[in-house]
């Protein structure tokens, strides 16, 4: 039987800490989500969420086929450390991150995670119904590499604490939902947390500080839209997506926030799954081989606390829009 995930953090630092919510223990206590209400019980685990929460499944939700987990444990990622994942593309059906020696194996890749995609994309609209149609389907990746160790460039670097921000796929201040599985039959996957985007996002705002109000006389705006119109790189990044960029970048070069940062470990078990806002979980991978992934661009207007968004968050200090 799985046990919930191990943290050690001393008393003195929790404050501004995720907490672990561990759905089999809530379904059997007093908690409304417990309830028989669906509308009720979403409501709370969107909040748990939106407060920077990590919600725990003892046992994956759904089933990954024994043949297909097999299949997935025979192999390891030999491509270039530029493809740390397997990913699939919902919206293009394919897949990307393979080396040319295992593209004989892309068809039944494709067919494994597009399944895990449906399966992952099901139980979350029906868990999270105040989320259900109002997300964008993102990548779902698999993760065959052991994290401890594994080389990549310093802004790659999945052990150190970070923002999640995704420089190609900008959200405009829509959030960044992850749910993960662990497929390893032996391995557990290793977490560190670090403080909310919530307790120490004002902190990198007035050190990296915050772009200014975006000018909306004629000239600007027809730049923005000719821009936008041949597909100008970056012309539709947000200045919150340029600022989250920035601030991941700069957490994971400060030496100094990396050694002194307070942080849990959280040790996910054999058949276990989470989830997670990794855009307002300060988060880093430290062991764990063999992984399922699951995003979801969830919109900005779906949030039951919108407060406590990051983008809610970064607009109250500049005191205008960062969004486009």
């Amino acid at each position: 039987m799985s046990a919930a995930p191990s943290q050690v953090l001393p008393q003195s630092q929790s404050e501004g800490m995720s907490q672990l919510v561990d759905l089999q223990v809530a379904t059997s206590a007093s908690t409304p989500v417990a309830s028989v209400d669906h509308v009720a019980r979403g409501r709370w685990l969107c909040s748990q969420l939106e407060a920077a929460n990590i919600l725990f499944f003892p046992h994956a939700p759904f089933e990954i086929a024994p043949n297909d987990r097999e299949f997935l444990l025979g192999r390891t990622q030999t491509s270039s450390a530029l493809h740390k994942n397997v990913a699939y593309r919902p919206a293009e059906d394919r897949i990307t991150g393979l080396a040319k020696s295992e593209e004989q194996e892309a068809a039944r890749l494709r067919v494994i995670l597009k399944t895990y995609s449906q399966n992952a994309t099901r139980f979350l609209g029906e868990l999270l119904t105040p989320y259900a149609g109002n997300w964008k389907l993102d990548f779902a990746s698999f993760r065959p590499l052991e994290e401890r160790g594994r080389p990549a460039r310093l802004h790659a670097r999945n052990d150190l604490p970070h923002f999640d921000s995704f420089p190609t796929r900008p959200t405009n201040g829509d959030r960044i939902l992850r749910f993960f599985s662990n497929i390893n039959p032996k391995q557990n996957r290793v977490w560190a947390t670090s403080q909310t985007f919530e307790a120490i996002g004002p902190h990198f705002a007035q050190t990296l500080g915050l772009p200014s109000a975006r000018s909306n006389n004629p000239v600007a705006r027809g730049l923005r839209d000719l821009a936008k119109a041949i597909h100008f790189p970056g012309a539709r990044r947000s200045p919150y997506d340029d600022f989250m960029h920035r601030c991941h970048n700069a957490m994971k070069e400060d030496a100094t926030f990396r050694e002194t940062c307070p942080k849990q470990r959280w040790e996910f078990p054999p058949g276990s799954s989470w989830m997670v806002f990794t855009d307002s979980v300060s988060h880093a991978v430290l062991e764990g081989q063999y992984a399922l992934e699951q995003t979801f661009l969830i919109s900005r207007a779906a949030m039951v606390e919108p407060q406590k968004s990051p983008i809610a968050i970064l607009e109250r200090i500049a005191g205008h829009s960062l969004s486009i």
